[in-house]
């Protein structure tokens, strides 16, 4: 590709964007980019934003297979807070919160109804027939009351230390949320790019008819994308409680599916359906997190936080328009003589 070529990339504009980000934060604060260590586990500026970014790139992974089937899912955030109180609730209620099995039991129910949820939502719009934005709105209203009944509408506290692991914990030096996240990126990326799962996803959103008249049972596919966005939910719900310690049914995962699909609309993929990239969606998630401790290093007061984070997802899309990429080429490679000709 030649270096003209390069702001019509689908990754260029995030990726400036991301680089702008962390310039100004080493700008605002010199040491921004130290990474220490103590006990043999890594500390640093980089590495929070990498663990509290974790949660929202595992719902924006799940959120990128949907949308590439033309769908869209607004539950994920009352399946993150269902999923924290569901697990929280069993450890706390349990006599011994502190063993392994019991944590084991608590993640394994949580994961399992949130699977549940998300095969709800496939089949309200794989066999039903329902918008998806109808469908997982259903879930979205719903699911903040499941998680009331749960805790009771109670904030569920837990003091149990292989829990906590799973949000604040360290793997290899590194926070066990980043390993999570890292290997379920890495799990997704080589079912969908090494397989024909990919291909089918694809195929699907690009042309739903067309696909199943070329035998491509599409209803299945669909099914598969949204139980698959609610596991990334359930695991980032967990993340979350295990980070905090606790459940609250009330704040857990909020709005955390504006901020995933931000991050795949940054990332490149197209609301309408058909091709996607994960690995813009890792960049969209990651410029997503970073803008937010942008705001806290820069001294933004949180009365104007959403007012600026707004600004630069707009700005970031608008440099990606296909409209305005189309009108920036066209003036390059038009001189001023055959402009005033035309």
């Amino acid at each position: 590709m030649k270096l003209r070529d390069l702001p019509r990339a689908r990754l260029f504009w995030p990726i400036v964007a991301l680089v702008a980000l962390l310039l100004l934060n080493v700008i605002v604060s010199p040491g921004f980019f130290e990474i220490e260590v103590h006990d043999g586990h890594l500390f640093g500026s980089l590495i929070d934003i990498l663990r509290n970014g974790a949660p929202t790139l595992l719902v924006a992974l799940g959120m990128t297979l949907v949308i590439a089937t033309r769908g869209i899912d607004l539950s994920v955030g009352a399946v993150v807070a269902i999923a924290g109180a569901l697990a929280c609730t069993i450890i706390a209620d349990s006599p011994t919160p502190d063993s392994l099995t019991t944590v084991l039991g608590a993640v394994a129910i949580a994961v399992l109804f949130s699977l549940v949820l998300g095969a709800w939502n496939g089949l309200l719009v794989a066999v039903f027939g329902i918008q998806p934005i109808i469908a997982t709105l259903i879930l979205m209203t719903a699911g903040r009351g499941i998680a009331m009944l749960i805790t009771e509408g109670q904030i569920i506290t837990v003091s149990s230390a292989p829990y906590k692991v799973i949000g604040a914990g360290y793997w290899f030096g590194l926070p066990a949320s980043i390993v999570i996240a890292g290997v379920m990126f890495a799990v997704a990326a080589l079912l969908t790019r090494k397989t024909a799962l990919g291909l089918l996803i694809e195929s699907v959103g690009i042309n739903p008819v067309a696909s199943r008249l070329a035998g491509v049972r599409s209803r299945g596919i669909i099914w598969v994308v949204y139980v698959f966005s609610a596991l990334c939910a359930a695991v980032a719900g967990l993340m979350i409680s295990s980070n905090v310690t606790a459940a609250d049914a009330n704040s857990a995962g909020l709005y955390i599916e504006m901020d995933a699909i931000l991050a795949v609309v940054i990332g490149g993929t197209s609301l309408a359906g058909g091709r996607y990239s994960l690995t813009g969606t890792l960049v969209g998630a990651f410029v997503i997190r970073t803008l937010t401790a942008t705001v806290y290093t820069v001294g933004i007061p949180p009365s104007v936080t959403l007012v600026f984070k707004a600004l630069v997802v707009i700005a970031v899309c608008l440099l990606q328009s296909p409209v305005l990429q189309e009108k920036l080429r066209y003036r390059r490679s038009t001189t001023p003589k055959e402009a005033l000709a035309s």
